[in-house]
Formats: structure tokens, sequence, C-alpha cells
């Protein structure tokens, strides 16, 4: 199976408990876990490969993911789609799926991620002006992930969806650099 029909397929999955969260009026809340299995999953991936073992009978997934909803008090939408993961033999694309339940979030929600990659931290006074600057331009709220690397040297590399825009100092000498060779 390709890594764009699993991405596809968990996009159902994260449809599927969006609309269910939809219903029960808890939209916000099941976000709310979504992005703290998500970051869970991405500190210790130990728990998607020890759920996926295909030893562990479905029963014991189901237990597992059973006893993690209620030791982080998981919305049942939530753990609903845990147990239709498991029954469909899909945990291995837990993180998937939590993936593209966030992505459906800030869809339906018109809300844009933004990286920012800069060589230093921005002051709240330049980070406030950036996210005001970045909500217009984009007519949209953003969400905004700052990415420290010296690299930039100055400036700023902003990424959204599959836009970039360099507007870094490392930027504009590989450009320099790059007329400097053609010359």
């Amino acid at each position: 199976m390709t890594k764009e029909s699993k991405i596809q397929i968990a996009r159902r999955y994260a449809t599927a408990l969006y609309s269910a969260a939809e219903e029960s009026g808890r939209v916000r809340k099941v976000k709310d876990n979504t992005a703290l299995l998500l970051g869970i999953i991405k500190s210790d991936s130990s728990i998607v490969d020890g759920l996926s073992n295909p030893l562990l009978p479905a029963s014991a997934k189901k237990e597992a993911l059973a006893q993690i909803a209620a030791k982080l008090k998981l919305e049942k939408e939530t753990s609903r789609c845990f147990e239709v993961v498991v029954d469909n033999n899909r945990t291995k694309d837990i993180g998937l799926i939590l993936e593209a339940f966030q992505n459906v979030y800030l869809q339906k929600h018109n809300i844009v991620s933004v990286q920012v990659g800069t060589a230093k931290a921005l002051s709240a006074a330049q980070a406030k002006k950036l996210k005001a600057k970045l909500e217009k331009k984009l007519d949209s709220e953003v969400i905004i992930e700052y990415n420290i690397d010296p690299e930039v040297l100055g400036g700023l590399v902003i990424e959204y969806g599959s836009n970039l825009i360099d507007d870094s100092l490392r930027g504009k000498l590989n450009k320099l650099s790059s007329i400097m060779k053609g010359a």
C-alpha cells in the first residue's frame, strides 16, 4: 500500500471522527485529545509499535487503548475511533489518523498552520506583528510554529501548505552564489 493511500485512509478516519465529535458538540475536546495523543506518540513510538504487534490479539489491543483512554480521560468519540482502528487492523496508522484529524480541524475552522524558521527567537512584539501580517495575507487565523535554526543567519523562512517564502540571509546568499556561478 502506498503512503498516499495510507494518508487518504487516515483522512477518512479523521473525517469520521470529526463528524462524530461535531454531532456530540465536542469537537474542541476531541481536537485536544488528538493533539495530546499525537504528542505522546511522537515522543514514544513504541506505543504504536506495541499495538501493531500482529501476535497481540485485538481484544488485548482494545483493552490497552481503553486503559490509555481512561487514564488520559479521552472523549468517548476518540475512544470509539480507537476501537474502529483496531477492528480494521489499522493500529500502525494511528499517528497518521491523529495528524489527519488535526488537519481536518484546521481546515474546517479556516486556520492555517505556518512554520517559521528564524536564527533566533523573535520578541513578543515581532511575533505579534508577524502573526497579524500573516493573518492578513492568508485571510485566515494562523497558528505559528517557530523553529530556531542558526543556519538561517537572519531573516525568516516561512512555510505554509505548499508555499515557501525564504527571506533569510542564508537564502539570499545562496541566490547570490548561484548567480555568481552562472556568470
